[in-house]
Protein backbone atom coordinates (compact mmCIF):
# COMPACT_ATOMS: atom_id res chain seq x y z
CA UNK A 1 0.00 0.00 0.00
CA UNK A 2 1.11 3.05 -0.76
CA UNK A 3 0.06 7.06 0.70
CA UNK A 4 -0.14 9.86 -1.61
CA UNK A 5 0.36 13.55 -0.38
CA UNK A 6 -0.43 16.27 -2.94
CA UNK A 7 0.89 19.69 -2.73
CA UNK A 8 -1.51 22.40 -3.29
CA UNK A 9 0.55 26.19 -3.16
CA UNK A 10 -1.70 29.13 -3.15
CA UNK A 11 -3.67 30.72 -0.81
CA UNK A 12 -6.01 33.81 -1.66
CA UNK A 13 -3.61 35.38 1.26
CA UNK A 14 -0.72 34.02 3.43
CA UNK A 15 -2.00 33.67 7.29
CA UNK A 16 0.82 35.61 9.22
CA UNK A 17 1.60 32.21 11.30
CA UNK A 18 1.92 30.17 8.20
CA UNK A 19 5.74 28.95 7.07
CA UNK A 20 4.32 26.23 4.75
CA UNK A 21 5.29 27.05 0.82
CA UNK A 22 2.29 28.96 -1.00
CA UNK A 23 2.31 31.89 -2.69
CA UNK A 24 -0.89 33.85 -3.83
CA UNK A 25 -3.52 32.65 -6.11
CA UNK A 26 -3.51 34.80 -8.54
CA UNK A 27 -0.17 33.59 -9.21
CA UNK A 28 0.28 32.44 -13.23
CA UNK A 29 1.41 29.01 -12.28
CA UNK A 30 -2.50 28.53 -10.44
CA UNK A 31 -3.51 27.72 -13.95
CA UNK A 32 -0.91 24.90 -15.34
CA UNK A 33 -0.42 23.62 -11.75
CA UNK A 34 -2.68 20.41 -11.96
CA UNK A 35 -1.45 19.70 -15.67
CA UNK A 36 1.78 19.32 -13.96
CA UNK A 37 0.43 17.29 -11.22
CA UNK A 38 -0.89 14.67 -13.30
CA UNK A 39 2.85 14.86 -15.59
CA UNK A 40 4.07 14.02 -11.89
CA UNK A 41 1.42 11.38 -11.44
CA UNK A 42 2.61 9.98 -14.57
CA UNK A 43 6.46 10.16 -14.08
CA UNK A 44 6.30 8.85 -10.42
CA UNK A 45 4.31 5.82 -12.04
CA UNK A 46 7.00 5.32 -14.55
CA UNK A 47 9.44 5.85 -12.27
CA UNK A 48 9.43 2.59 -9.94
CA UNK A 49 6.23 4.20 -7.61
CA UNK A 50 3.39 1.38 -7.21
CA UNK A 51 0.27 1.30 -6.19
CA UNK A 52 -2.49 0.77 -4.73
CA UNK A 53 -2.93 3.98 -3.11
CA UNK A 54 -4.79 4.01 0.37
CA UNK A 55 -4.58 6.89 1.60
CA UNK A 56 -4.75 10.08 -0.70
CA UNK A 57 -4.38 13.72 1.18
CA UNK A 58 -4.96 17.55 -0.68
CA UNK A 59 -2.86 19.95 1.78
CA UNK A 60 -1.49 23.29 1.19
CA UNK A 61 -1.78 25.86 1.19
CA UNK A 62 -5.61 26.50 -0.23
CA UNK A 63 -6.58 22.97 -1.78
CA UNK A 64 -10.55 24.08 -1.69
CA UNK A 65 -8.92 26.82 -4.43
CA UNK A 66 -9.20 23.86 -6.81
CA UNK A 67 -12.94 22.95 -8.58
CA UNK A 68 -13.94 19.84 -7.67
CA UNK A 69 -13.68 19.21 -11.63
CA UNK A 70 -9.79 19.65 -11.19
CA UNK A 71 -10.15 17.45 -7.83
CA UNK A 72 -12.03 14.50 -9.42
CA UNK A 73 -9.73 14.50 -12.73
CA UNK A 74 -6.59 14.04 -10.62
CA UNK A 75 -8.16 11.49 -8.78
CA UNK A 76 -8.95 9.90 -11.77
CA UNK A 77 -4.96 10.00 -12.55
CA UNK A 78 -4.45 8.38 -9.59
CA UNK A 79 -6.49 5.91 -10.11
CA UNK A 80 -5.32 4.66 -13.62
CA UNK A 81 -1.71 5.20 -12.42
CA UNK A 82 -1.98 3.25 -9.07
CA UNK A 83 -5.20 2.04 -8.30
CA UNK A 84 -7.67 3.34 -5.27
CA UNK A 85 -8.11 0.70 -2.72
CA UNK A 86 -12.22 0.15 -2.25
CA UNK A 87 -11.98 1.79 1.21
CA UNK A 88 -9.29 4.83 0.46
CA UNK A 89 -9.16 7.53 2.85
CA UNK A 90 -9.12 10.65 0.58
CA UNK A 91 -9.13 14.36 2.56
CA UNK A 92 -9.13 17.67 1.08
CA UNK A 93 -8.09 20.60 3.72
CA UNK A 94 -10.49 23.57 2.86
CA UNK A 95 -10.73 26.76 4.26
CA UNK A 96 -14.15 28.45 5.04
CA UNK A 97 -15.00 31.60 2.70
CA UNK A 98 -13.51 29.28 -0.07
CA UNK A 99 -16.23 26.36 -0.08
CA UNK A 100 -19.88 27.31 -1.06
CA UNK A 101 -22.56 24.12 -0.12
CA UNK A 102 -22.34 23.27 -4.32
CA UNK A 103 -18.51 22.96 -4.22
CA UNK A 104 -18.41 20.95 -1.42
CA UNK A 105 -21.25 18.31 -2.64
CA UNK A 106 -19.19 18.46 -5.75
CA UNK A 107 -15.98 17.51 -4.05
CA UNK A 108 -17.73 14.72 -2.29
CA UNK A 109 -19.38 13.67 -5.93
CA UNK A 110 -15.56 13.68 -7.12
CA UNK A 111 -14.38 10.81 -4.05
CA UNK A 112 -13.21 12.86 -1.21
CA UNK A 113 -14.59 11.05 1.36
CA UNK A 114 -12.98 13.10 4.47
CA UNK A 115 -12.61 16.84 4.94
CA UNK A 116 -10.31 18.99 6.76
CA UNK A 117 -11.51 22.36 8.04
CA UNK A 118 -9.34 24.99 8.60
CA UNK A 119 -11.37 27.09 11.13
CA UNK A 120 -8.45 27.35 13.22
CA UNK A 121 -10.88 29.34 15.47
CA UNK A 122 -14.68 30.47 16.70
CA UNK A 123 -13.27 33.47 18.27
CA UNK A 124 -13.96 36.58 15.75
CA UNK A 125 -11.66 38.94 17.32
CA UNK A 126 -8.43 35.51 17.50
CA UNK A 127 -9.68 35.22 13.98
CA UNK A 128 -8.74 38.87 12.94
CA UNK A 129 -5.47 38.30 15.31
CA UNK A 130 -4.96 35.02 13.17
CA UNK A 131 -5.14 36.99 10.20
CA UNK A 132 -7.80 34.68 8.51
CA UNK A 133 -9.75 35.81 5.95
CA UNK A 134 -13.13 34.09 7.19
CA UNK A 135 -15.23 35.09 10.57
CA UNK A 136 -16.95 32.74 13.14
CA UNK A 137 -20.74 32.34 10.99
CA UNK A 138 -18.23 31.63 7.87
CA UNK A 139 -16.83 29.27 9.66
CA UNK A 140 -20.31 27.58 11.06
CA UNK A 141 -21.74 27.75 8.14
CA UNK A 142 -18.66 25.67 6.35
CA UNK A 143 -19.99 23.22 8.62
CA UNK A 144 -23.26 23.01 8.13
CA UNK A 145 -22.97 22.83 4.48
CA UNK A 146 -20.03 20.14 5.02
CA UNK A 147 -22.44 17.89 6.46
CA UNK A 148 -25.09 18.70 4.11
CA UNK A 149 -22.86 17.44 1.34
CA UNK A 150 -22.34 13.93 2.84
CA UNK A 151 -19.44 14.61 5.02
CA UNK A 152 -19.23 11.85 8.10
CA UNK A 153 -15.45 11.85 8.47
CA UNK A 154 -15.05 15.82 9.27
CA UNK A 155 -11.63 17.38 11.18
CA UNK A 156 -11.40 20.56 12.31
CA UNK A 157 -8.63 23.26 13.35
CA UNK A 158 -8.16 24.58 16.24
CA UNK A 159 -4.79 26.82 17.30
CA UNK A 160 -4.73 27.27 21.06
CA UNK A 161 -2.23 29.41 23.02
CA UNK A 162 -3.27 32.77 21.11
CA UNK A 163 -1.86 35.72 22.41
CA UNK A 164 -3.89 37.22 25.29
CA UNK A 165 -5.80 34.17 25.43
CA UNK A 166 -6.83 33.03 29.16
CA UNK A 167 -8.24 29.66 30.21
CA UNK A 168 -11.76 30.26 30.36
CA UNK A 169 -11.66 31.82 26.68
CA UNK A 170 -9.98 28.30 25.53
CA UNK A 171 -12.47 26.39 27.82
CA UNK A 172 -15.76 28.76 25.92
CA UNK A 173 -13.73 27.88 22.49
CA UNK A 174 -13.96 24.23 23.41
CA UNK A 175 -17.62 24.24 24.91
CA UNK A 176 -18.16 25.90 20.79
CA UNK A 177 -15.72 23.41 19.37
CA UNK A 178 -17.62 20.27 20.97
CA UNK A 179 -21.33 21.80 19.96
CA UNK A 180 -20.51 20.50 15.88
CA UNK A 181 -19.42 17.10 16.99
CA UNK A 182 -16.82 16.41 14.45
CA UNK A 183 -15.08 13.58 14.20
CA UNK A 184 -11.35 14.93 14.30
CA UNK A 185 -9.85 17.25 16.06
CA UNK A 186 -6.10 18.24 15.38
CA UNK A 187 -5.31 21.42 17.98
CA UNK A 188 -1.87 23.14 17.28
CA UNK A 189 -0.17 25.51 19.70
CA UNK A 190 0.86 28.97 18.15
CA UNK A 191 4.37 29.38 17.29
CA UNK A 192 6.39 32.47 15.97
CA UNK A 193 7.77 30.38 13.10
CA UNK A 194 11.10 32.05 11.41
CA UNK A 195 9.83 33.48 8.16
CA UNK A 196 6.90 34.80 9.02
CA UNK A 197 4.74 38.06 9.73
CA UNK A 198 4.10 36.50 13.83
CA UNK A 199 8.15 35.67 13.87
CA UNK A 200 8.96 39.52 12.86
CA UNK A 201 6.32 40.96 15.09
CA UNK A 202 7.61 39.02 17.98
CA UNK A 203 11.41 40.30 17.31
CA UNK A 204 10.68 43.89 17.41
CA UNK A 205 7.76 43.23 20.63
CA UNK A 206 4.84 44.15 18.61
CA UNK A 207 3.48 40.67 19.39
CA UNK A 208 4.20 38.31 22.95
CA UNK A 209 3.11 34.89 22.38
CA UNK A 210 1.69 33.48 25.94
CA UNK A 211 4.76 32.14 27.85
CA UNK A 212 5.24 27.84 28.56
CA UNK A 213 3.31 27.62 31.80
CA UNK A 214 0.50 28.83 30.14
CA UNK A 215 0.69 26.53 27.17
CA UNK A 216 1.26 23.43 29.48
CA UNK A 217 -2.03 24.47 31.25
CA UNK A 218 -3.73 24.88 27.90
CA UNK A 219 -2.67 21.58 26.49
CA UNK A 220 -3.35 19.70 29.50
CA UNK A 221 -6.62 21.12 29.85
CA UNK A 222 -7.39 20.17 25.78
CA UNK A 223 -6.60 16.84 26.90
CA UNK A 224 -8.98 16.55 29.70
CA UNK A 225 -11.71 18.37 27.85
CA UNK A 226 -11.32 16.47 24.36
CA UNK A 227 -10.67 12.96 25.97
CA UNK A 228 -13.68 13.74 29.12
CA UNK A 229 -15.75 14.10 25.11
CA UNK A 230 -15.05 10.50 24.46
CA UNK A 231 -12.07 11.52 21.76
CA UNK A 232 -9.01 9.78 21.76
CA UNK A 233 -5.27 11.84 21.89
CA UNK A 234 -4.12 9.67 19.22
CA UNK A 235 -1.00 11.62 18.53
CA UNK A 236 0.51 15.25 20.13
CA UNK A 237 -1.93 17.52 18.36
CA UNK A 238 -4.70 15.48 17.20
CA UNK A 239 -8.23 13.84 18.83
CA UNK A 240 -10.42 11.38 17.07
CA UNK A 241 -13.08 9.42 18.24
CA UNK A 242 -12.79 5.89 17.80
CA UNK A 243 -12.07 4.41 14.45
CA UNK A 244 -11.49 7.93 12.91
CA UNK A 245 -7.96 8.54 13.58
CA UNK A 246 -6.48 10.07 9.85
CA UNK A 247 -5.22 6.72 8.43
CA UNK A 248 -3.03 9.44 5.92
CA UNK A 249 -1.32 10.75 9.20
CA UNK A 250 -0.53 7.70 10.91
CA UNK A 251 1.41 6.45 8.15
CA UNK A 252 3.96 9.37 8.48
CA UNK A 253 4.08 8.69 11.81
CA UNK A 254 4.12 4.67 11.07
CA UNK A 255 7.16 4.83 8.16
CA UNK A 256 5.44 3.28 5.64
CA UNK A 257 5.97 4.89 2.25
CA UNK A 258 4.13 7.44 0.22
CA UNK A 259 4.91 9.82 -2.28
CA UNK A 260 4.46 13.70 -2.37
CA UNK A 261 3.71 15.11 -5.36
CA UNK A 262 3.82 18.92 -5.91
CA UNK A 263 5.66 21.57 -5.29
CA UNK A 264 7.22 21.66 -1.71
CA UNK A 265 5.99 17.92 -1.37
CA UNK A 266 7.93 15.55 0.47
CA UNK A 267 8.34 11.88 -0.03
CA UNK A 268 9.36 8.57 2.11
CA UNK A 269 10.77 5.01 0.25
CA UNK A 270 11.00 2.33 2.74
CA UNK A 271 14.16 0.47 0.93
CA UNK A 272 16.72 0.11 3.26
CA UNK A 273 16.75 2.16 6.34
CA UNK A 274 14.50 4.42 4.00
CA UNK A 275 15.08 7.76 1.69
CA UNK A 276 13.51 10.94 2.10
CA UNK A 277 12.65 13.00 -1.16
CA UNK A 278 11.40 16.40 -1.48
CA UNK A 279 10.30 18.79 -4.29
CA UNK A 280 12.04 21.71 -3.99
CA UNK A 281 9.50 24.75 -3.17
CA UNK A 282 10.13 26.39 -6.42
CA UNK A 283 7.20 26.67 -9.29
CA UNK A 284 9.35 27.46 -12.33
CA UNK A 285 11.80 24.60 -11.47
CA UNK A 286 8.99 22.28 -10.85
CA UNK A 287 7.74 22.85 -14.08
CA UNK A 288 11.05 22.63 -16.20
CA UNK A 289 12.11 19.44 -14.63
CA UNK A 290 8.88 17.92 -15.40
CA UNK A 291 8.50 19.31 -19.38
CA UNK A 292 11.82 17.72 -19.66
CA UNK A 293 11.49 14.51 -18.04
CA UNK A 294 13.06 14.55 -15.08
CA UNK A 295 12.79 14.09 -11.16
CA UNK A 296 11.12 16.79 -9.69
CA UNK A 297 12.08 16.04 -6.40
CA UNK A 298 16.27 15.70 -4.45
CA UNK A 299 16.92 13.12 -2.34
CA UNK A 300 17.00 15.14 1.65
CA UNK A 301 17.76 12.00 3.29
CA UNK A 302 19.15 8.31 2.64
CA UNK A 303 19.09 6.87 6.17
CA UNK A 304 21.49 3.92 7.51
CA UNK A 305 20.83 1.86 10.57
CA UNK A 306 21.40 3.94 13.46
CA UNK A 307 19.36 6.73 11.60
CA UNK A 308 16.24 5.03 10.86
CA UNK A 309 15.94 3.47 14.60
CA UNK A 310 16.15 7.15 15.79
CA UNK A 311 13.78 7.87 13.91
CA UNK A 312 11.11 5.13 13.84
CA UNK A 313 11.26 6.77 17.93
CA UNK A 314 11.27 10.42 16.96
CA UNK A 315 8.09 9.53 14.64
CA UNK A 316 6.15 6.63 16.71
CA UNK A 317 6.21 8.03 20.06
CA UNK A 318 4.62 10.74 18.98
CA UNK A 319 1.54 8.19 18.81
CA UNK A 320 -0.63 6.78 21.72
CA UNK A 321 0.21 3.39 20.24
CA UNK A 322 4.06 4.11 20.19
CA UNK A 323 6.27 1.78 18.91
CA UNK A 324 6.21 -1.89 19.59
CA UNK A 325 9.17 -3.35 20.26
CA UNK A 326 8.80 -6.65 18.68
CA UNK A 327 8.53 -5.09 15.40
CA UNK A 328 11.84 -2.95 16.64
CA UNK A 329 13.36 -5.70 17.75
CA UNK A 330 12.67 -7.44 14.44
CA UNK A 331 13.48 -4.94 12.04
CA UNK A 332 16.76 -3.50 13.89
CA UNK A 333 17.80 -6.75 16.07
CA UNK A 334 17.75 -5.16 19.39
CA UNK A 335 14.63 -4.12 21.46
CA UNK A 336 14.80 -0.42 22.20
CA UNK A 337 15.96 -0.79 25.72
CA UNK A 338 18.95 -2.41 23.97
CA UNK A 339 19.77 -0.07 21.06
CA UNK A 340 19.17 2.96 23.94
CA UNK A 341 19.94 1.62 27.14
CA UNK A 342 20.90 5.61 28.73
CA UNK A 343 18.46 7.33 27.21
CA UNK A 344 15.66 4.28 28.35
CA UNK A 345 17.17 5.22 32.15
CA UNK A 346 16.89 9.32 31.70
CA UNK A 347 13.55 9.47 30.34
CA UNK A 348 12.13 7.01 32.88
CA UNK A 349 9.37 9.48 34.17
CA UNK A 350 7.88 10.04 30.87
CA UNK A 351 8.64 6.91 29.18
CA UNK A 352 6.35 3.92 29.55
CA UNK A 353 6.79 0.29 28.73
CA UNK A 354 3.22 -1.23 28.40
CA UNK A 355 1.50 -4.39 26.98
CA UNK A 356 4.79 -4.62 24.73
CA UNK A 357 4.94 -0.89 23.45
CA UNK A 358 6.91 2.18 23.95
CA UNK A 359 4.94 4.96 24.80
CA UNK A 360 5.41 8.86 25.82
CA UNK A 361 2.85 10.08 28.99
CA UNK A 362 0.61 12.96 28.32
CA UNK A 363 3.54 14.98 30.62
CA UNK A 364 6.39 13.77 28.24
CA UNK A 365 4.30 15.05 24.99
CA UNK A 366 4.40 18.34 26.47
CA UNK A 367 8.40 18.58 26.50
CA UNK A 368 8.25 15.82 23.94
CA UNK A 369 11.12 18.12 21.55
CA UNK A 370 13.39 18.12 24.57
CA UNK A 371 12.90 14.87 25.94
CA UNK A 372 13.32 13.01 22.18
CA UNK A 373 16.83 14.34 21.74
CA UNK A 374 17.90 11.59 23.59
CA UNK A 375 17.14 8.94 20.71
CA UNK A 376 18.70 11.35 18.29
Amino acid sequence: MLGLYLHIPFCRRKCPYCDFFSVAAGDPHFRVYPKLLRQHLDWAAAHGWRGPIDTVYFGGGTPSLLSPRVIGSLLDTVARRFGLTADAEITLEANPGTVTAARLCGYRAAGVNRLSLGLQSLDPAQLVNLGRLHGRNEGLQAVNWARRAGFDRLSLDLIFALPGQTLSALDAELDRYLALAPEHLSCYGLTAEPDTLFHQRVQTGELQLPDGEFYADAFLLLHERLTAAGYEHYEIANYARPGQACRHNLGYWQRRPYLGVGAGAHSFRDAGGGERWAVPPDLDAYGTALRVGHEPAVLLENFEHTGAMSEMLYLGLRTRSGVEDAAFRAGFGRGVAEAFPQAVERLRPWLVFEEGNWRMTVAGWLIYDRLIQEFL
